[in-house]
């Protein structure tokens, strides 16, 4: 017998890096897409994943040379980047500008396994990934096929051979398949002797192929097998076994298309087939895109960056504040939080990760499973349980249990499926909640008790915390966000959350902050803990002192409906309860300009009216089942500050930026710096990339459009019932994009800076390598400081003046294209 020395555990190990990444629906959380090649600097890393993978990773270059035509990329910052990167401006300036390029490109990966249609003219896709796609379909399904998978708690290899060994159909047309696939020692090697040949140096190539040709259903398996909790009810799946299954099922098409008359692909090698591994070569037009690219960037960052450096006024001072309120750093914030301000100068709002502190497991009434509500990489220990009586959730009558049989289910789609028919075209035109809506406002009763005291054990988990376990999480947060006095009578802690009818990516729509779901739940527990007396005591012994006039108050914003819904059962003050009925009526206002100002980005919708009367229609577009985009979500993010409010007040930002607020006078060493940072990078990074790497490719990196999407198994989306699972973000999240990476700029002293990032190898690599950009802004002189290999260097701004303007509705209305930065006139 020959001795391979193809190692498959150890390619396959590698292979799931490459691998899309993305969790099950239920977990939707943005990660950088191209995460498999963070380890290289960005632009090289993007050459590399075109070249090996066929990716799309910059704009093509027709769009940069229009982009440079309108003037959305400037040419003094398109001539100081090639001066700092090329040297020789006039002649890159003459590539980037006329030079003519190659425009057919296709990737490595591929190539091998297309011999197959080369060479004997058959689709083995086509044969073979309808009955792939079907079966782990079935396999991994949560809920949407009338009858369940054999699983018996069967692994996925263990359920097909005893599908075979009990069933009187087959899933393969031989009978030679029928036979090896009960052949415990059979393995991937094996069946690519068979399919390949001797040439084992192909194994990894063909397996790399043949993968990629469905990424999608190869990712989800992956992910599976690495956290099998990603699913409520948990498979066990190897992509070892995915991929061995898949081999057989190309071994049984090949024996029954061409009999006995075909040889492994690997006789038919040529020359013209590049190893994937190999080294790339240097490709001009590559460089020309990422030098398009760094101006495209630039051109924007260095508005900003001006914007910062100036001079704003706040005529407020600390103790006249007449509320502070905190929110999630999600850039949907950012123009609730300016119209809020801009309607009450003396307000103070704040940002924060949206579980506010606070990592737990989350159990609602009648709930049966645990759900996360913490940043996706923590496993807490602890347990919040929702208390009252049982919820009567809404419901209809064409949605039982009891159309999950073969007989039952005939007789209900002849009978009740008329009325659910009858339903569904009323709602047509005229759009209402009813029990499918996906909405934030049903994660948590309003008038439920949730308490956050230590109670007892439960499955390994503390159901609630012990005082002293408040107070840490409590002093964190408010040291982070830098409000350690000076607290005004009412402080509100608002998380968000969505409402969709139509959107298989709801989850991607919540607070990532909170595994893809609603942040109300955090905002109730750590205004709890806030609220006690015994809490409070231990602050003190820590130089925070909250007065006892101060009472913490949670609420949740809907950011598809600009809605709020305040829990508000901590205050019992009649003075308070007058305050509180002001603060309301002025959320509602901000809510009417916010949903406005969102508007200017959708058809539909006319502008120029007046705030309530567009607010009532994007509230009907939320519950619409015909709208695509009930709301944009993250698209057009380019920007992460943090630092005080002041810093970014008064700048127009256009929704573009997420906001941690942040005080270096609290934190002068940088201690909870760090903690913001090693957070900020990859889940504000990830947000980005996605959003990056979804609307440069939609139809690789992204989901393409949605409109012939089709939900499988409620874990992931496909075109149609036998496509491929499709990763990143659909075209109604992304078509506004415009694709930059991230800048994130810190209020704070370089070296401070400097010495923060470099405390995490993993948080720095998100700097270094450029995936990222950061800056510092030195919080006295206002002096700017770029990160570039690895140090600081000034930044002088080429934008000498920023625009001032004081009717920020005739701009809203004016255009549904991305704004350069203004400043806003202070009422």
């Amino acid at each position: 017998m020959r001795t391979s020395n193809f190692d498959e555990h150890k390619v396959i190990h590698e292979l799931k890096h490459f691998l899309p990444a993305q969790a099950p629906l239920m977990d939707f959380v943005h990660h950088n897409t191209l995460h498999a090649f963070q380890n290289l600097s960005f632009h090289e890393a993007l050459a590399t994943a075109h070249v090996k993978l066929g990716y799309q990773v910059y704009f093509p270059l027709e769009t940069f040379r229009d982009l440079f035509a309108e003037g959305r990329i400037s040419e003094a910052i398109l001539e100081r980047t090639l001066a700092e990167k090329k040297g020789d401006v006039e002649t890159w300036k003459g590539k980037l500008l006329y030079g003519a390029y190659s425009t057919i490109e296709t990737g490595r990966v591929g190539a091998l396994r297309g011999i197959w249609k080369s060479t004997y003219g058959i689709d083995l896709d086509s044969l073979v990934h309808p009955t792939l796609f079907r079966v782990i379909g079935s396999f991994l399904d949560q809920g949407i096929s009338i009858w369940n998978f054999p699983l018996e708690g069967k692994s996925f290899l263990e359920a097909i051979r005893s599908l075979e060994k009990n069933s009187f159909t087959s899933l393969f047309y031989q009978k030679e398949t029928r036979i090896l696939i009960q052949d415990p020692s059979l393995s991937i090697t094996t069946l690519l002797e068979k399919l390949v040949g001797d040439k084992d140096s192909l194994y990894e190539q063909y397996l790399y192929d043949q993968q990629f040709s469905h990424q999608g259903w190869s990712g989800m398996v992956s992910t599976v097998e690495d956290l099998p909790q990603s699913l409520l009810d948990t498979r066990i799946i190897k992509l070892d076994d995915f991929i061995l299954f898949e081999l057989l099922l190309e071994y049984d098409a090949l024996n029954y298309k061409l009999g006995q008359s075909w040889a492994p692909v690997g006789n038919f090698i040529t020359d013209e087939i590049i190893p994937l591994h190999d080294p790339i070569v240097y490709s001009e037009k590559m460089d020309v895109l990422s030098l398009w690219q760094e101006a495209f960037e630039w051109s924007y960052y260095d508005q900003v960056l001006k914007g910062l450096q100036m001079e704003k006024i706040d005529s407020i001072k600390p103790h006249q504040k007449s509320f502070q309120a905190m929110f999630c750093i999600d850039d949907r914030e950012c123009s609730f939080r300016r119209h809020l301000e801009n309607l009450d100068p003396a307000c103070e709002t704040f940002g924060t990760p949206g579980f506010f502190s606070v990592e737990f497991f989350y159990q609602p009434v009648g709930g049966k499973f645990y759900t996360k509500l913490c940043p996706a990489p923590v496993t807490p220990k602890y347990l919040i349980k929702e208390e009252g009586s049982e919820k009567k959730l809404g419901t209809d009558v064409h949605f039982s249990k009891h159309s999950h049989n073969f007989y039952t289910g005939w007789l209900f789609s002849q009978t009740i499926g008329f009325w659910s028919a009858a339903k569904l075209f009323v709602s047509l035109f005229k759009p209402s909640m009813s029990p499918a809506t996906a909405s934030s406002l049903k994660h948590v009763d309003k008038f439920s008790t949730i308490r956050v005291d230590y109670q007892a054990m439960e499955n390994g988990l503390q159901i609630g915390f012990q005082f002293e376990e408040m107070a840490v999480r409590v002093e964190s947060l408010l040291k982070s966000i830098g409000l350690v006095e000076n607290f005004a009578p009412i402080v509100y802690v608002i998380g968000h959350g969505a409402s969709s009818v139509n959107n298989p990516h709801y989850a991607a729509y919540d607070c990532g902050a909170c595994s893809g779901r609603a942040g109300s739940v955090n905002a109730r527990v750590i205004s709890q803990m806030a609220n006690k007396r015994e809490v409070r005591a231990i602050l003190r012994e820590k130089g925070i002192h909250i007065p006892e006039s101060t009472v913490f108050v949670g609420g949740l914003r809907d950011t598809t409906r600009d809605d709020v819904v305040f829990y508000d059962e901590e205050i019992s003050y009649a003075d308070y309860k007058i305050m509180h009925a002001d603060h309301v009526k002025l959320f509602a206002k901000a809510l009417d300009n916010n949903a406005k100002e969102r508007s200017r980005r959708f058809e539909s919708i006319d502008t120029s009216a007046k705030a309530s009367e567009i607010h009532e229609k994007i509230r009907t577009r939320s519950v619409s089942i015909f709208e695509p985009r009930p709301e944009l979500n993250h698209a057009t993010n380019a920007l992460c500050i943090v630092g005080r409010r002041e810093l970014s007040k008064g700048v127009f930002l256009d929704r573009r930026s997420f906001l941690n607020s942040f005080d270096y006078r609290v934190d002068p060493d940088g201690t909870f710096l760090f903690n913001i940072l090693k957070a900020a990078a990859p889940v504000c990074g990830g947000i980005n990339l996605e959003y990056y790497f979804s609307r440069v490719d939609g139809e690789k990196l992204g989901a393409g459009t949605k409109l012939p999407h089709n939900v499988m198994g409620l874990f992931g989306v496909a075109n149609g019932i036998d496509g491929d699972l499709r990763p990143g973000l659909p075209a109604q999240m992304t078509e506004v994009h415009d694709p930059v990476r991230l800048l994130l700029i810190v209020e704070h002293f370089p070296e401070v800076v400097l010495k923060t990032i470099q405390k995490a190898e993993e948080t720095y690599e998100w700097f270094i390598n450029d995936w990222v950009k950061l800056v510092s802004i030195h919080p006295e002189s206002k002096e700017l400081q770029v990160f570039e290999g690895g140090n600081f260097r000034p930044y002088e701004p080429l934008t000498k003046d920023i625009q001032e303007i004081d009717q920020l509705d005739t701009l809203i209305a004016s255009s549904q294209e991305n704004f350069p930065v203004y400043l806003i006139q202070q009422n």
